[in-house]
């Protein structure tokens, strides 16, 4: 992609009113743009990152065999007072009457949705296991909107939920997803604290937070620097002792094991091999995709920007041909275009007739893990520099095996 076709609103300064790293920088350099407090447009860098999280969650829940499906965010009042929810998540719910006077909702979230989806198709323990998931828009009425799209008011979730006829088989698959929760993560660039939650609205027995260390969390942690065990602060215990350390951390997913809380309250049965009803056992998994995001960026940058972790990065490999009006500089910069795009990596080339200052600042500011500076001091000695955005490590390549060294380090 050339930079002068693409659509990139950089700024230089940061806009007034925003707190969090990840905020700043996702406005500054493209990604989002905010219509309102807590309604944000995704703009093509930040929905090409969007896309990958989202590719990096469907491998993983593909994987241990869940099966992707789509859910209507418009949903009946109806469906939530069976389950009680229309009281006790009342206060974030955006409800309205439609125009044949029917209460409806804008989903926060889906679990009455999936099991009036159950009831409906899975009548035997023949049909048992079974994990369906989706990755939908969300909405909550959130009174103080935070950090930008970390809370807002419209979001992007990834929400599994898991049918079984009994325990045994909702522990295996809950800890299917703790595993594959945790390879989501890591492949996102980051480092996970894995703890015990509360259920609250949700229900059930069993749930579990994943959590990542950023200085806009909301959850206050107790780390014992010896052996990795966390403690919520919220649960009234703080330990004692030199090797126990204080962080707070952002919450990025949320698994919960349900048991029958839902399935018995809007009738979810099957029937077993003596021709008995009975309640599905399910459980339900969630991963925040859009503050997923924000949380990548709040422990991947610097002064001058973000450093992308490779599997999510807008795009693979930048090329700067410092002055644009150079034909030499601008025939090698063509030259390794069509040579990295050939060999499968996404490339964007400034072809900006920008000062380098400007083309300089604003590379490091999206922060493509690897970028080729072209500058006439490096022709003169037929080379050209690799930069690698997250060492800030300058490389000197002959200018005719760029190609080579750049697929070396993207596969190193």
């Amino acid at each position: 992609m050339y930079w002068s076709k693409y659509f990139i609103p950089t700024l230089k300064e940061v806009p007034a009113g925003t707190e969090a790293v990840s905020h700043q920088l996702s406005l500054r350099a493209g990604l989002v743009h905010m219509l309102t407090s807590g309604v944000y447009s995704y703009l093509p860098l930040g929905f090409k990152v969007l896309a990958h999280v989202e590719n990096i969650i469907r491998q993983e829940m593909d994987a241990i065999g869940c099966h992707e499906l789509l859910m209507p965010a418009l949903q009946p009042i109806e469906i939530w007072k069976k389950s009680g929810r229309d009281i006790t998540l009342k206060e974030v719910m955006i409800t309205f009457d439609n125009k044949k006077g029917q209460r409806m909702c804008l989903g926060p979230t889906h679990e009455e949705v999936i099991t009036e989806l159950a009831k409906q198709f899975i009548k035997s323990y023949r049909q048992l296991p079974v994990t369906l998931y989706q990755i939908q828009t969300k909405f909550r009425d959130e009174i103080r909107t935070r950090f930008g799209i970390v809370r807002a008011c419209e979001f992007i979730m990834k929400d599994a939920y898991s049918f079984d006829r009994d325990e045994e088989g909702l522990k295996k698959n809950y800890d299917l997803q703790l595993q594959a929760y945790t390879k989501i993560f890591k492949r996102c660039g980051l480092d996970v604290i894995v703890v015990t939650a509360d259920s609250g609205a949700m229900g059930g027995s069993v749930s579990h937070e994943f959590l990542a260390a950023a200085p806009i969390g909301e959850d206050a942690l107790w780390i014992n620097k010896n052996n990795g065990q966390a403690v919520k602060e919220e649960e009234g215990k703080i330990p004692q002792g030199a090797e126990w350390e204080r962080k707070v951390a952002i919450e990025l997913g949320h698994v919960f094991q349900l048991g029958t809380k839902y399935s018995q309250s809007l009738g979810a049965l099957y029937l077993d091999e003596d021709g008995k009803q009975k309640p599905m056992i399910m459980g339900c998994y969630g991963i925040g995709v859009s503050r997923l995001i924000a949380a990548i960026i709040e422990v991947n940058n610097d002064g001058n920007g973000i450093m992308w972790p490779k599997e999510v990065s807008p795009f693979d490999v930048e090329i700067l041909p410092v002055q644009v009006s150079d034909p030499e500089m601008m025939n090698l910069a063509k030259k390794y275009y069509k040579e990295l795009t050939g060999a499968g990596l996404d490339v964007l080339l400034d072809d900006r007739d920008e000062s380098p200052g400007r083309k300089f600042n604003d590379a490091d500011l999206i922060g493509i893990p690897l970028r080729i500076n072209i500058g006439k001091r490096m022709l003169a000695n037929d080379q050209v520099e690799i930069k690698i955005r997250r060492s800030g490590q300058v490389i000197a390549v002959d200018k005719d095996k760029v190609k080579d060294e750049i697929l070396k380090l993207w596969n190193s």
